[in-house]
């Protein structure tokens, strides 16, 4: 009998994925990861790890599995607090989730899930996976998951293909009103519970609040650029040119207020920026943290909310099937996505040697350095990597 290990996270998705594997006659057991436990910065409505482990233990409890707990709340600062506080310092937009997944769930997991004697490891994850046997070899795929409206394989995008090789996806094949179905049926605790929200594992956030921890305040302007700006802006044909982002001076645009720091904004942004009278809401176009200077632009359709494409240098790019690698100048047509939930977008990618050009069919919105954007073919996660 095969061993998974379940990673137990006190949700819905995780006490279904455990009852499919024990269905399906693997022998189960249940870890519960402890990775956060400063409250601190966390808002008061949202549940403690210590609510997540006691639903943890009432689902494994119904179904008759052990569980196990592990403190991995060093490593998880160390590899992902710490890298978002850095991105941030940089004036980027890291995301967590993807970092967690990568740095975490499917590494420091795996090995404890092993001195557990598994032979795989399981998740919640709304995604599936399926073996292609090429000369010989098995690879593995990455699909999206059955339900449109919760897949998840985005925050996989940098998995390799042992990460994959150990993972199981049991919900992936399934709705998440399915999900809840089959927790309501089988009576488990779960049933009803809320999605968690925010960083992964941390919890839902004040994010100023959150990166005050090492980040310190420090005033400056926000500065609004017209969008007269861009009228004399030459276009070009040039893919270097095509992917670079805007970059602004203070005397291209108006000093329209002061803020607490440019390394807490992030593009795109319209919430807590406390400018009012302006008729039409104000966005986020961009963010020099050297000058300390946020640039914003008016209107959901302000030209510098928008962009043609983007770059991913050499060595921030992760080909999940590492047998579909583009060789340099070599040119692909793929589905690509920059944030979770955002559909998928057609583009080309060019590689060149110092990286990947990514080019979109339509202008894409508040693209943020620091983001990854993941390419597909159709349903398959093929790559990704971190935007410049």
């Amino acid at each position: 009998m095969k061993k998974v290990v379940v990673g137990m996270s006190g949700g819905v998705d995780s006490s279904v994925a455990a009852y499919l594997l024990k269905q399906e006659g693997y022998e189960v057991t249940g870890l519960f990861m402890k990775n956060w436990d400063d409250s601190s910065v966390t808002l008061t409505s949202n549940c403690t790890w210590e609510d997540d482990l006691l639903f943890a233990e009432m689902v494994c409890k119904k179904l008759d599995i052990p569980l196990h707990t592990v403190d991995l709340s060093n490593p998880y600062r160390k590899r992902v607090v710490d890298y978002m506080f850095a991105e941030y310092e940089r004036g980027r937009t890291p995301n967590p989730d993807v970092l967690c997944n990568r740095e975490i769930k499917f590494d420091l997991f795996i090995d404890e899930a092993l001195k557990l004697g598994a032979d795989y490891v399981a998740t919640g994850h709304y995604c599936r996976k399926e073996i292609k046997i090429i000369n010989n070899k098995p690879v593995y795929r990455l699909l999206a998951g059955k339900d449109p409206n919760k897949d998840q394989s985005y925050f996989l995008c940098q998995l390799s293909q042992s990460q994959i090789s150990r993972a199981l996806f049991p919900v992936g094949e399934l709705l998440k009103l399915e999900v809840r179905k089959i927790a309501d049926e089988q009576g488990l605790a779960t049933a009803t519970r809320k999605d968690s929200q925010g960083i992964c594992f941390v919890g839902k956030v004040d994010l100023p609040t959150f990166l005050q921890q090492q980040l310190q305040a420090k005033e400056g302007d926000i500065v609004e650029i017209p969008e007269t700006y861009y009228a004399d802006k030459e276009t070009s044909d040039d893919v270097k040119a095509i992917a670079k982002a805007y970059k602004y001076k203070r005397e291209d645009g108006k000093v329209l207020a002061k803020h607490r720091g440019a390394h807490f904004y992030t593009i795109g942004q319209r919430k807590g920026l406390n400018i009012g009278g302006t008729g039409k809401p104000m966005y986020v176009i961009a963010i020099d943290v050297d000058e300390n200077i946020v640039y914003v632009g008016k209107g959901d359709n302000h030209p510098g909310l928008y962009r043609k494409g983007l770059f991913v240098a050499s060595d921030e790019v992760h080909w999940v099937r590492e047998d579909l690698k583009l060789a340099v100048n070599d040119t692909n047509e793929y589905l690509v996505r920059v944030r979770y939930r955002q559909p998928l977008q057609r583009a080309t990618l060019i590689v060149k040697p110092e990286g990947i050009y990514i080019l979109f069919e339509k202008p894409q919105r508040a693209i943020a350095p620091g983001q990854f954007a993941a390419w597909y073919d159709e349903d398959e996660l093929i790559g990704s990597g971190v935007i410049y």
